[in-house]
């Protein structure tokens, strides 16, 4: 026998639950299958934790500091399973909440376990035949698992595994320089530990120009993270002393010995298995979902949203893919993943803020430039605060003068680059972001002077 629904919804991430609130809202009898947890990557491994335990570690390093501030703190300690509670409850009461809007949802059926296609929008899940005349993939995301040698014999973490640790590594080796290694790698130095980046590349987050490549670098090795870059054959194996990672860089050691390793190297798709052939679904040479500008994919009523199809790796692009789902089926919308533009940041502290275009993509574009760049020194909020690390950097169109893209590596700018990403929405050009009047004191308060500084580059 076969349940029919009027859309499966597989999934139940940052997009998923949302989308079934529109669609049930609309009078629709909808089914969201979920293998795991409710809530997906940000609730349960990402986000949601991280940042908790970011803000961990960032306590501790202020009270490391109190004396600057004229503030006595004495010995400062570490209760990793009090870190880890913290954590663990900010998950549950997130997933909780998730949970709780679902059973709210008049016309849904929570269906817990693995879906598989077994033809075009029909699905089995424990045996059980569902099938809808819409289907919308929100699988999701892991961490990559390279085959680096040796590594079959070794008990490592990955961003998922790392999140309930309630002891204190002494010393964790870090595999990938981007984002999910670099936060960690941070904050586990703020906790005490001794902590080695090891990066295949010649320099950490290299999808960002390389002054901010470079300062990112400063900041942590001044912290007492030792970084090795060019680490051109990178194996794992167990050591007395737990885990020994060669990397044969150029200069340098060729191996670091670590009692922890953590694997930070990238995402993969869910999307294995999921019988994606049986549907007519097609993915690209990554596992990736491929979607058109609408996030239809190659069969006919199936969509894929969220980290699944390779349009975005940001809880906040999962959401606006639910959004432009929801808008084109519901309201009549014609919105395009095409018009979105996108701003993401990087937690380390001082935190990356970014949207559009890097200088360097800026560059290769072969247009006439503006460009501004300004030290945090020069920030009232950032002295005031005794966080001046970092710089505030624009680049802009000569000839249209639309901001093409801006970097705040500073103290706020995971927050102040939403101003900034505000006017591209709107398409002001620079002289409307010149004419605002920013709060003082506050990071924000630069940017205008930012624009006053434009310089052009050929």
């Amino acid at each position: 026998m076969t349940r029919t629904f009027d859309a499966i919804i597989v999934g139940a991430g940052q997009a998923g639950p949302a989308l079934a609130g529109r669609l049930t809202a609309a009078g629709k009898h909808v089914a969201i299958i979920e293998r795991h947890l409710v809530g997906g990557t940000c609730v349960n491994t990402g986000c949601k934790p991280t940042k908790t335990l970011v803000a961990s570690a960032y306590a501790a390093h202020l009270a490391r500091r109190g004396a600057e501030f004229g503030v006595g703190v004495g010995s400062v300690t570490i209760d990793m399973p009090t870190v880890a509670a913290r954590a663990r409850q900010v998950i549950l009461d997130a997933r909780m909440g998730n949970e709780d809007w679902l059973a709210g949802m008049p016309g849904l059926s929570l269906i817990r376990g693995h879906a598989r296609f077994v033809g075009p929008r029909r699905i089995e899940v424990d045996g059980e035949a569902l099938e809808a005349a819409q289907v919308f993939l929100n699988v999701g995301g892991r961490a990559q698992v390279p085959d680096f040698p040796g590594l079959d014999g070794v008990d490592f973490l990955t961003n998922s595994t790392i999140i309930p640790l309630e002891t204190l590594p002494a010393h964790l080796v870090v595999v990938g320089g981007s984002y999910i290694g670099l936060e960690f790698a941070q904050m586990y130095r703020r906790f005490g530990c001794e902590v080695t980046v090891v990066e295949k590349g010649p320099r950490l987050v290299a999808h960002e120009d390389e002054d901010v490549s470079a300062a990112i670098r400063a900041f942590l090795e001044a912290e007492g993270i030792a970084v090795r870059t060019d680490a051109c054959c990178i194996t794992v194996h167990t050591d007395p002393a737990g885990v020994r990672v060669g990397v044969d860089c150029r200069e340098g050691a060729p191996h670091v010995t670590g009692s922890h390793v953590l694997l930070a190297v990238g995402r993969r798709p869910n999307t294995d298995d999921l019988g994606l052939p049986a549907a007519g679904i097609a993915t690209d040479e990554r596992g990736y979902i491929i979607v058109d500008d609408h996030l239809r994919t190659t069969a006919d009523g199936v969509w894929a949203m969220g980290d699944c199809n390779g349009k975005g790796a940001f809880t906040h692009t999962a959401w606006n893919d639910y959004e432009i789902v929801a808008a084109n089926l519901l309201d009549g919308a014609a919105r395009k993943v095409s018009d979105r533009i996108l701003g993401y940041a990087l937690y380390v502290d001082p935190p990356l803020g970014r949207v559009g275009m890097t200088e360097t993509q800026a560059r290769s574009s072969g247009r006439p430039l503006l460009v501004s760049k300004r030290p945090m020194s020069r920030v009232g909020r950032a002295v005031e605060k005794g966080e001046t690390l970092g710089f505030m950097k624009l680049v802009a169109d000569a000839q249209t003068k639309q901001i093409l893209g801006a970097a705040i590596l500073g103290v706020g700018g995971d927050e102040a680059i939403h101003g900034i990403l505000d006017m591209m929405n709107a398409r002001a050009d620079i002289d409307t972001l010149q004419w605002a009047v920013p709060i003082h004191p506050t990071v924000s308060e630069l940017i205008p002077t930012l624009v006053g500084d434009f310089q052009p580059v050929a």
